[in-house]
C-alpha cells in the first residue's frame, strides 16, 4: 500500500509470516480464540500498555511479538527488556503467568527468547515458529538446552583421544548454549563414527526429537547411512537402528517418524524451494561448480518444514556446504549446527564462531599412529611442462569428445598447444605412456618388498635403484606385485586413455585396471568394492567418485594426472590414502605380498599438483571459463537469478549457431517440442522489465479494492511463474545431458607426432630441506642425551664392541624419543634420509630402524643401513674366519642352529641364555639342545655373536 509508514510496513511484513506459520491473526476489538489452535491479537491489553501482539496456543497466552520498523533492525537486543516487560505483565482480562516466549521483529529480523530455557539467551530466527511447538514445549518439563545439561559424563572405552576430545568439548559447547560449534578431524580419524557417538547420546539423553546429517553428494550421504546402520551403541550394546529411525532422503517427502535424517544439502535446498531434484544433481560436489551468482536465490518459508523440525544439523565436510546458495538452508532452521571437516579454512573458524571443540589435524592424527606419512615422487615430462606444435599439413587424428569416433585430417595451420590443453583440446598419448611406464619403472624401488616370490635376482647387497631398467626386468619377471593405486584423472574420456595405457604397460587384463567415476557402465559401488577388498583391481582411474569421503585402507599409491586449485579438496584427495592398514588387512584385502603393515603412502605427481597455486576463495559471479554443464545444474538446483538465466541464454545462442538441423531437431525432441529460440526468447523475458511491467499492471487492474499485501503477493507469484515457465524443460536430466554431450562433439585432436621424454622424475626437492631439517633435529636431540642413556652411552663408548645393548634399553630409548619429540619417530626419520641418501635396505620396525639411525648418527656406519642386514654381513664375515684354514669349522646342524640365534639379535640386539627358553629356540629343544650341539663352547659363541654381530 502507498504512504505506509515504517512501522506499518513492518507490521505487514510480520502479518505475512505469522500466517505462513500457521498463525490467526486478530484485532484486539475482534477476537476469537476458538478459531484455531493458535492465535495473534495485535495491540492486546496490558497493564503497563498496548503489546504489539500477543500469542495464544490452545486459547492460553503464551508469547509476545515486539514490532519495530526495519531501521531498529541493528537495535532489536535493546528491546529485549521493553519485551521482557510485556511478557511478564498482566493481560487485560486474564489472570496470567508471565508469558515464556518473546519475539522482537522488524518482518526482516527476528529475535526469539526461551524464558523457559537455563539462563535465557536471544536468537536470530528466520521466521516464527509453529502453534502446535509451543504447545508442545508448554508440555514440557524442561526445555532442550535444559536437557542438555542432563548428559552424562562419556564412556571412553573404544573411543580413541580424539574422539574423546571431540565429544566431550561439544557436549560443553552445547551445555554453555553456544550456537555453533566446528569439529576439525583428519581424514581417516573417524568424523563420521564420532558424530554417531554424539548423535547418539544427543537422542537418548537430551530427548533431541529430530536431527539433521547433512552432506553435500549423495556418495557421501550412502557412506553415512551404512555407518549409521553398523553403529553398536556401547551403552546399549544394540544397533542404532534398532533404537532410532534413519532415512536418508531421496524425494521431496520427509517423513516424520525418523530421529535422524541424511540428506544432501542440495536436496534439502530444493525441498525448501519446493521444487523437484534429480539425483544426478546430487552426484557432484556443488564446491567444484564454477559459478555463483551475485546474489543467492532465496528460500522462503515452508509449512511443511518448519525452522524448529530439528533440533541440531550436523554438516559434513561444512568448509564446502557454508557458502552463498547453500549457507540458506544452515540459516533457516533454528537448531545448534556442528560442522565437521578435515580442511576448515578461516572462513570455515569465522562462519562457526570460531568456537573449535576439536582441533586435530592431519599432523597430530600422524603422531597418533591414526593416520600415515606420504612421500611425493615427481614425474615431470616436456610436453607437459612446454607443451608442443603440429605442423601445417600434417595428418592427424581427430576424434570426437563424446562418441570418440576418430577421423583423419591435415591441419591447415601450424597446431601450438600448452601442457594445460593436454587432455581437453589434445590427446597425447605418448604423454600418458611416458608417465604411466616411468610409474611401472619405478614402483619396485617405491616398494622393494612386495614380491610374491621370495626375492630379486641380484647379488648379496645390491640395491634396487629409481629407473634402473634391468633391475625392472627382474622385479616384473619375479613376481613385483603391484601396490594398489588410484589415478585421478582429468575428465573421463581421459580416464579411458589411461586405462587403455595402463593394461597395455603392465601387459595385464581388463580387470589390472578399471574406472571408478559416475559415468561409469559397470557398476561404480561394485568396482569400488573390489578396489577395497579384493586383489583385482590393482590401479582404480577415477575423476570425481571417491575424491572425498571414501574409505580405501589398502591404498598405498596415488597418482595425480589432473591438477587441483582448491586446497581444500586437494587435501580431502590425498586423504584417500592417509589410512592405516595392519599388515593382515593388507595381505586379506588384496596385497598378499605385504609383509609390514602400512606406514606411509606415496603421492606420484605427473602435472605438479603439489606445486601449482591453490587457494580457499569461493569463484566469483560470471567467472571465466564457466562450464555448460554448471550453469545447467546451478539453474535445476532453483538457482534462477537474473545473471544466471542471461547467461544460460546466451550459452544458448552461441550452441544454437553451432548445430546441424538434426541436432535442433533433437533438442526439441528433449525439450517438450521448444525449439531453442523459444527457450532463450522465455529465459530473457523472465527478467524483461516491460514484461514485468506489463503484468504488474494488468494484475493491479484486476484486482482492484483488494488488501496491499495480496496485491503484491499475485505480483511476486506472477514474477515467479515466468521465472519457473523458463526454466521448466531443464529440470529434465535428460535434456542437460543432452545440451552437455552435443557440446562435446567438438573435435580433439590426438597427437601421434611428439613424442614426449622424461625431463625431471624422483622425490620432491621441496622435501629435501624439510627431510635435512628433521634428521639434525635428531642427531641434536641424540647428541644431547648421549651421555644420560644407557643406550646411547654404549654406542658412543670407545669399547662399544665389547659391551651389550638390550631390547629394554632400546624400548626404553625409543620411548623417551617419542614422548620428548613425537615427530621424530623412527620411521619418519628413516624416510628423511632416503630422500638426501642411498640407503641399505629397508626398515622393518621401529627399534631396528632405530638402532640402525643411531648408528648412522654416531658414526658406527657411513650408510644408513638396516640392522638386519648389518648383522647378516657380520655373520658372514665371522663364519668365514671360523672356516679359515679348515672345510668347516661347524655342522650344518649348528650353522641351523646359529641362523636362528643371528636372526633372533636381528630383532632384539642381545641373546642370552634365558632367551632359549623363548621362539624360536623352545620349540627346537632350547637350550639343552644349545649345549647338546656346542657344549662348553655354549657361553663362549653366545658371547661372541653378541659381540661381533653388533660391530
Amino acid at each position: 500500500m502507498l504512504n505506509q509508514n515504517p512501522e506499518q510496513i513492518a507490521r505487514d511484513h510480520i502479518d505475512k509470516q505469522l500466517i505462513a506459520s500457521g498463525w490467526i491473526i486478530q484485532d484486539k476489538k475482534k477476537f476469537n480464540l476458538a478459531a484455531g489452535l493458535g492465535i495473534a491479537i495485535r495491540e492486546y491489553q496490558t497493564d503497563i500498555g498496548p503489546a504489539d501482539y500477543v500469542l495464544f496456543v490452545d486459547k492460553k497466552a503464551v508469547g509476545i511479538i515486539e514490532a519495530k520498523r526495519e531501521e531498529e533492525g541493528i537495535h532489536l537486543t535493546s528491546v529485549e527488556e521493553q519485551s521482557a516487560r510485556y511478557a511478564n505483565a498482566k493481560l487485560r482480562l486474564l489472570n496470567n503467568d508471565p508469558l515464556p516466549f518473546v519475539y522482537e521483529s522488524t518482518g526482516e529480523i527476528t529475535r526469539f527468547t526461551n524464558y523457559k530455557d537455563p539462563k535465557p539467551r536471544s536468537r536470530n530466527v528466520f521466521s516464527f515458529h509453529r502453534p502446535e511447538t509451543f504447545l508442545q514445549w508448554m508440555k514440557e518439563d524442561k526445555t532442550l538446552r535444559a536437557r542438555l545439561h542432563d548428559i552424562p559424563t562419556l564412556p571412553i572405552e573404544g573411543l580413541r583421544d580424539c574422539q574423546i576430545t571431540a565429544i566431550t568439548h561439544l557436549e560443553k559447547s552445547f551445555k554453555d548454549q553456544r550456537p555453533k560449534a566446528l569439529i576439525q578431524m583428519a581424514t581417516g580419524a573417524g568424523k563420521t563414527f564420532t558424530a554417531i557417538s554424539f548423535i547418539y547420546r544427543l537422542l537418548k539423553y537430551s530427548k533431541a526429537k529430530r536431527i539433521l546429517f547433512l552432506v553435500d553428494t549423495k556418495n557421501l550421504g550412502e557412506q553415512a547411512e551404512g555407518e549409521f546402520r553398523s553403529y553398536t551403541a556401547s551403552e546399549d550394546n544394540r544397533l542404532f537402528t534398532e533404537l532410532y529411525g534413519v532415512t536418508r532422503l531421496s524425494s521431496s517427502f520427509i517423513p516424520n517418524d525418523s530421529q535422524v535424517y541424511i540428506s544432501t544439502i542440495q536436496r534439502m535446498y530444493s525441498i525448501l524451494k519446493e521444487t523437484e531434484l534429480d539425483e544426478s544433481a546430487e552426484e557432484e560436489n556443488p564446491n567444484e561448480q564454477f559459478f555463483e551468482p551475485k546474489t543467492a536465490v532465496p528460500v522462503g518459508y515452508n509449512e511443511k518444514v518448519p525452522i524448529e523440525f530439528f533440533d541440531f544439523v550436523v554438516i559434513d565436510e561444512c568448509h564446502r556446504s557454508i557458502y552463498n546458495l547453500w549457507k540458506q538452508v544452515l540459516d533457516y532452521f533454528d537448531v545448534f549446527q556442528i560442522g565437521l571437516t578435515a580442511t576448515p579454512d578461516n572462513r570455515t573458524f569465522g562462519y562457526f564462531n570460531q568456537n573449535l571443540v576439536c582441533d586435530y589435524g592431519y599432523e597430530k592424527a600422524v603422531i597418533d599412529g591414526v593416520l600415515v606419512p606420504y612421500n611425493v615422487f615427481t614425474v615431470e615430462t616436456q610436453i607437459t611442462k612446454e607443451g608442443s606444435t603440429i605442423k601445417i599439413g600434417e595428418k592427424v587424428d581427430k576424434r570426437e569428445r563424446l562418441t570418440r569416433k576418430k577421423f583423419w585430417e591435415a591441419l591447415d595451420e601450424d597446431e601450438v598447444y600448452s601442457g594445460k590443453q593436454l587432455d581437453k583440446d589434445i590427446v597425447n598419448p605418448s604423454t600418458i605412456r611416458t608417465i604411466i611406464r616411468a610409474v611401472k619403472e619405478n614402483l619396485p624401488a617405491m616398494f622393494p618388498d612386495r614380491f610374491l616370490t621370495p626375492t630379486l635376482s641380484k647379488g648379496e647387497g645390491d640395491e634396487t635403484e629409481i629407473g634402473n631398467s634391468e633391475i625392472l626386468v627382474d622385479a616384473y619377471a619375479n613376481g613385483f606385485e603391484v601396490p594398489k593405486l588410484l589415478i585421478f584423472a582429468k575428465t573421463d574420456s581421459h580416464a579411458e586413455d589411461i586405462i587403455e595405457i595402463v593394461r597395455e604397460e603392465f601387459g595385464e587384463e581388463n580387470k589390472f585396471c578399471k574406472k571408478i567415476t559416475y559415468k561409469s557402465l559397470e557398476d561404480p559401488k561394485s568396482v569400488l568394492q573390489q578396489f577395497r577388498n579384493d586383489y583385482y583391481p590393482r590401479i582404480a582411474v577415477t575423476v570425481d567418485m571417491i575424491a572425498t569421503g571414501t574409505d580405501i585402507r589398502p591404498l598405498e599409491v596415488l597418482l595425480f594426472m589432473r591438477d587441483v586449485k582448491s586446497r581444500s579438496y586437494y587435501e580431502q584427495m590425498k586423504g584417500r590414502g592417509t589410512r592405516t592398514c595392519s599388515v593382515e588387512e593388507l595381505k586379506a584385502k588384496g596385497t598378499p605380498s605385504a609383509r609390514f603393515s602400512k606406514d606411509h603412502f606415496v603421492i606420484i605427481d605427473a602435472i605438479g599438483v603439489e606445486s601449482s597455486q591453490k587457494t580457499d576463495s569461493r569463484p566469483l559471479e560470471k567467472a571465466p571459463g564457466v562450464s555448460l554443464k554448471d550453469i545447467l545444474a546451478n539453474v535445476a538446483m532453483g538457482n534462477t537469478s537474473e545473471d544466471m538465466l542471461t547467461t544460460l541464454a546466451n550459452r544458448l545462442i552461441r550452441l544454437e549457431r553451432q548445430l546441424s538441423e538434426k541436432d535442433k531437431l533433437k533438442f526439441a525432441e528433449q525439450a517438450d517440442g521448444f525449439t531453442i529460440n523459444h527457450i532463450v526468447k522465455q529465459l530473457l523475458n523472465a527478467y524483461d522489465p516491460d514484461t514485468l511491467t506489463n503484468s504488474e499492471t494488468g494484475i493491479r487492474n484486476v484486482m482492484r479494492g483488494f488488501a496491499p499485501i495480496e496485491i503484491e503477493k499475485a505480483i511476486e507469484t506472477e514474477k515467479q511463474k515466468l521465472i519457473e515457465a523458463a526454466v521448466a524443460v531443464f529440470h529434465n536430466p535428460d535434456l542437460r545431458d543432452f545440451i552437455v554431450d552435443i557440446r562435446k562433439k567438438y573435435d580433439q585432436i590426438i597427437d601421434v607426432v611428439n613424442i614426449d621424454a622424461i625431463t625431471n622424475i624422483g622425490w620432491v626437492k621441496d622435501h629435501a630441506s624439510a627431510s635435512s631439517a628433521l634428521i639434525e633435529d635428531f642427531k641434536s636431540w641424540i647428541e644431547s642425551h648421549k651421555d644420560e642413556i644407557t643406550a646411547l652411552q654404549l654406542f658412543y663408548a670407545q669399547d662399544y664392541r665389547h659391551r651389550t645393548f638390550t631390547y629394554k634399553m632400546i624400548k626404553e630409548l625409543s620411548e623417551k624419543l617419542k614422548t620428548e619429540k613425537p615427530l621424530l619417530a623412527p620411521l619418519t626419520v628413516w624416510r628423511a634420509y632416503e630422500q638426501l641418501e642411498k640407503t641399505n635396505g629397508s626398515t622393518k620396525s621401529e627399534l631396528i630402524a632405530l638402532v640402525s639411525l643411531i648408528r648412522r648418527v654416531s658414526g658406527i656406519d657411513t650408510m644408513l643401513t638396516a640392522y638386519d642386514k648389518t648383522v647378516d654381513k657380520n655373520f658372514q664375515n665371522w663364519i668365514f674366519k671360523k672356516n679359515a684354514g679348515q672345510h668347516n669349522a661347524f655342522t650344518e646342524d649348528q650353522m641351523q642352529w646359529l641362523r636362528m640365534m643371528k636372526d633372533y639379535v636381528a630383532n632384539s640386539f642381545h641373546i642370552d641364555r634365558d632367551d632359549f627358553d623363548l621362539s624360536p629356540f623352545n620349540a627346537e629343544g632350547g637350550l639343552s639342545k644349545m649345549w647338546q650341539l656346542f657344549g662348553e663352547e655354549t657361553d663362549v659363541i653366545i658371547n661372541e655373536l653378541n659381540e661381533v654381530l653388533a660391530a
